[in-house]
């Protein structure tokens, strides 16, 4: 009966431990269960690219936004071809190292070095997984701008997935100081809009195939999503 008993106490010892863990770190899992769904998908339209499944409709939806004729030009009137243009420098390396630059300065002159190391690893990491992914694919741009021979690789897009890893970071930590609900979706909806603003931008001036820009997107979020859920479980054990 004795080792019956110390068997069924340990289950139930370790079931609650397992329960416990469940509840108290449950939007962590989500996250982290939400990272690995997107990564999935990353890699089926990456399977679908490289298989040259998505060539067609990449084409069919770059033409919408072409002059006839002219492809190398971008419908619209200047003034909005220089807001995009605009927008899509919100997503370019100088941005993007002005904008973590400073987030990490504040944050170490705020005595938060962990979080600073955290922003800054989460960025740094997502810019050298998608060069090496831009080397891995070498697709080729599209040939719907001027400057296409003159970039890098076409898959995935950079600014798409290091736009998406630093400004869903970076809503995700303001979200996480903000007390109030709609303070939280005022800052994760800013973060979403600006992503898909600077991705959206990389079709409207031709350097990016579509499918380029949902593959930096759903990795881009996946990166962002993992380094959110690592600075939750670092604060639950104080190292945050």
């Amino acid at each position: 009966m004795l080792p019956g008993f110390f068997k069924q106490h340990f289950s139930s010892s370790r079931l609650k431990r397992v329960r416990d863990f469940v509840f108290a770190e449950q939007a962590v899992l989500i996250a982290i269960g939400i990272a690995a769904a997107l990564v999935f998908a990353f890699l089926e339209v990456a399977d679908e690219v490289s298989d040259g499944e998505t060539h067609e409709i990449d084409i069919a939806i770059l033409e919408i936004f072409r002059v006839p004729g002219d492809p190398n030009q971008m419908i619209g009137s200047f003034q909005f071809q220089e807001a995009v243009r605009d927008i899509t420098a919100l997503g370019s390396f100088s941005v993007l190292t002005i904008v973590v630059s400073s987030v990490v300065i504040y944050l170490l002159l705020t005595r938060r070095a962990a979080v600073a190391v955290l922003v800054a690893g989460a960025v740094i990491s997502g810019a050298l997984l998608s060069d090496l992914l831009k080397e891995f694919f070498d697709r080729p741009r599209p040939e719907f701008s001027a400057v296409a021979g003159e970039l890098s690789a076409s898959f995935p897009s950079g600014h798409s997935m290091i736009s998406a890893v630093t400004y869903l970071t970076l809503g995700a930590l303001l979200a996480r100081l903000s007390e109030r609900w709609r303070e939280k979706i005022f800052f994760y909806g800013v973060a979403i809009v600006l992503t898909i603003l600077v991705g959206t931008s990389r079709v409207l001036l031709g350097v990016h195939y579509p499918s380029d820009v949902v593959a930096g997107w759903a990795l881009g979020a996946a990166w962002a999503l993992a380094a959110t859920a690592l600075a939750s479980l670092l604060r639950r054990r104080g190292v945050v």
